[in-house]
């Protein structure tokens, strides 16, 4: 039922598809030349490189999680492919510090054991605009000592004492056939294996060779506990089974699948098509001629590759994000795999996901789900919720039209913002925005945690999730992240954590509002002047407790490398979790926003409501019920904590005192009673979910007395 296909012919997308396109205008089908991706009218795959480019932006973020920067520093490389192929040609050119000690294709095995990072990128770079190359063009006098390029024909391949070191192997190993010196490459003790060519080379122990589907390869496939090197990139398609990919990463390797690697090409058709399809509206309506809009669509190009290349720099964060929650919140992603296989919309034994007993093996030695697994629930939620959100009124709400922009390239905004409105596939452009903004910073369990905590659908959750989005300008936040390049990745993740903790704080409020129609632009409005207030006026209403706490923090991250403002906001971003609390608290009492905030802040400080909201985030999670349990003390904790607030800036002023120092030095015998409960609590090594209930409950019961001496 999908209005329409991409069509992109493997090993020919060019040629194919002005067959293709042709075809369709021929019989007068509605999408014209957008009915195939490529061509002589559209963009170039292996000229712009963008397939090999999207997998470097998972090899990139490999390499930023060991703490290395690939385009700065030379690091050692192993490959599948040759430089006259797409994948492997582009990738080996992405940067100038790959140091590539062995390749092979299905014709040549070449081996440079000590190459020169500089010059070996310049002869690959000349081999790669050579027509039809193969490894038998690279000059030999440019490869280090002991290598050499040797024909997969020959019977026996010599095994120098430097490719010997280079690729780990024995001191007795002088010679090996060709199958054996592929199996030794791909075993090499380097840091990046790059696969860029046609075949499955790595598979399970326990999986068979029959089991691959690829007999042509059975000599020389390895299984995933034998890679030696640190990261895989998988520029092409089933290099390694999926069985083969976890044991990889279980024995501590990086990579995450090849659809997440090699989707930069399948975006990229996504892309023309789309584009294609406006601009050929344009162009029926007289706006534009065909010659403007080849024009326009070479001139756009860049920004196209760049709109790209964001979702896969975007889908390695999500992945590193849900893999960072993946021990604490293992639970929550084993309750995902449950419901979705309860529903029927996915088999857990076709996509090797752990069974319950497996999770359960997972949980007691402290092990979460490795990347690969990882990018399976990334796909399927969004699957998912692409469904849902196009079943909803969510692409017809008008605040989320500007997702519709955002998707286009600048010139298209520029010319044909109203056109783009009228687009065939608007709803879907807009679904499918809505969907990667929301599970690539929020993870595959956000959305189906949120609605059994809230008991709302996952249209309502998509609108409170873009009111907090765009009340905190999170996407500036996460633009100054991606300028910090210099950042060590664990700090980044941690700043990371801490945007993804306060948007999921914040909407989740959102959806209890009660009696809201959830309307974008309305609770924009309503929020987002007080949130820029009370975050430029912090310093002022926050206790001294609080600063002396949030100064050291930004102190660490500004000699993480982070910008100083930036530092100074992020370590203060704990306290906007009650922003929208104390916004609305100022509105409902008519004081100013700084006023509600001192009251707020100095009685968390004065009660030590702090310590008790980040003991609550710490109470261990095994299950959703826990979970939702840990959700609502956290719900209720914030609640009492605002009605005191209330009631206490209904209190008349106490001259030279503040209205929380009154209300402490007033002698309240209920006041006094609950300081002292919650000093012994405080005082114990740990706290389980009955203490923290019992303290909670304490808490309503100071309101309510606060309260009858009010009234």
């Amino acid at each position: 039922d999908d209005p329409y296909l991409v069509v992109a012919a493997d090993k020919g997308t060019a040629t194919f598809s002005d067959i293709a396109n042709s075809i369709s205008e021929d019989y007068g089908f509605w999408m014209g030349d957008a009915f195939a991706s490529g061509g002589s009218k559209g963009y170039d795959h292996k000229k712009m490189g963008i397939t090999a480019k999207g997998g470097w932006e998972s090899v990139k973020q490999h390499f930023r999680a060991l703490g290395k920067n690939c385009q700065a520093e030379d690091f050692s490389c192993v490959g599948i492919g040759d430089m006259s192929g797409d994948v492997f040609g582009n990738g080996m050119l992405l940067s100038r510090h790959i140091r590539l000690i062995a390749a092979f294709d299905h014709r040549h095995i070449f081996l440079d054991p000590n190459p020169d990072s500089a010059r070996s990128f310049a002869e690959r770079e000349r081999l790669f605009a050579l027509p039809r190359s193969s490894w038998a063009d690279y000059d030999a006098t440019l490869i280090s000592a002991g290598g050499g390029i040797h024909p997969r024909s020959a019977k026996f391949i010599p095994i120098s004492p430097e490719v010997r070191e280079a690729l780990g192997l024995a001191e007795d190993v002088t010679q090996l056939t060709p199958a054996e010196t592929m199996k030794a490459i791909l075993k090499a003790p380097v840091e990046l294996l790059w696969n860029g060519g046609i075949g499955v080379y790595v598979k399970a122990s326990g999986e068979s060779h029959e089991e691959c589907g690829d007999r042509a390869n059975n000599a020389v496939r390895v299984n995933g506990s034998e890679l030696r090197c640190r990261i895989v990139g998988e520029g092409g398609n089933l290099g390694l089974t999926q069985r083969g990919r976890i044991e990889f990463a279980m024995a501590g390797g990086l990579l995450n699948t090849d659809f997440i690697d090699n989707s930069a090409g399948v975006d990229t058709s996504d892309h023309e098509v789309n584009i294609k399809i406006l601009l050929n509206a344009a162009m029926a309506a007289g706006a534009l001629e065909g010659a403007a809009r080849d024009q326009l669509l070479v001139e756009m190009t860049d920004e196209v590759e760049r709109l790209v290349l964001f979702d896969n720099y975007r889908q390695n964060l999500a992945i590193s994000l849900m893999q960072a929650l993946s021990v604490p919140r293992l639970g929550s992603k084993q309750h995902f795999v449950r419901t979705l296989e309860q529903q029927g919309l996915l088999d857990r034994g076709l996509e090797f996901l752990p069974t319950d007993q497996e999770f359960e093996e997972r949980k007691s030695k402290g092990q979460g789900l490795t990347r690969p697994e990882l990018s399976i629930l990334l796909s399927y939620s969004k699957i998912v919720l692409y469904r849902q959100l196009l079943d909803s009124d969510v692409p017809e709400d008008p605040y989320l039209s500007k997702e519709l922009q955002l998707y286009f390239p600048t010139p298209l905004r520029e010319r044909y913002s109203e056109l783009m409105e009228r687009h065939r596939l608007r709803r879907e452009i807009i679904a499918t925005q809505v969907t990667n903004s929301i599970i690539n910073r929020m993870g595959a369990t956000f959305v189906l945690r949120m609605a059994e905590d809230t008991g709302e659908q996952p249209a309502a959750i998509a609108k409170a999730f873009t009111v907090a989005r765009e009340v905190l300008r999170a996407r500036e936040w996460w633009a100054e992240m991606d300028r910090a390049e210099e950042v060590p990745e664990q700090v980044r993740l941690e700043v990371t954590l801490a945007i993804w903790n306060l948007l999921r704080n914040l909407t989740r409020w959102l959806l209890q509002l009660p009696g809201s129609r959830l309307d974008i632009a309305e609770l924009v409005e309503r929020f987002a002047p007080g949130f820029e207030q009370l975050n430029a006026s912090l310093d002022e209403v926050i206790p001294a407790s609080y600063k002396q706490r949030y100064d050291e923090q930004e102190q660490a991250f500004v000699a993480a490398g982070y910008p100083a403002t930036m530092a100074r906001r992020i370590a203060r971003m704990p306290v906007l979790n009650a922003a929208f609390d104390v916004i609305d608290l100022a509105r409902e009492r008519g004081v100013a926003i700084d006023e509600a905030a001192r009251v707020f802040f100095e009685l968390g400080d004065a009660l030590h409501l702090r310590w008790f909201g980040e003991a609550i985030e710490t109470l261990p999670v095994s299950g959703r019920w826990h979970a939702n349990a840990r959700g609502v003390l956290r719900d209720e904790l914030f609640a009492q904590r605002r009605t005191l607030a209330a009631n206490l800036l209904s209190q008349p002023a106490t001259p030279g005192m503040s209205r929380v120092q009154a209300y402490v030095s007033s002698g309240d015998p209920v006041l006094a009673h609950t300081m002292a409960m919650f000093g012994e609590l405080r005082a114990q090594q740990s706290v389980d979910y009955p203490t923290i209930s019992v303290a909670v409950r304490r808490l309503g019961q100071l309101v309510a007395a606060l309260s009858r001496q009010g009234a």
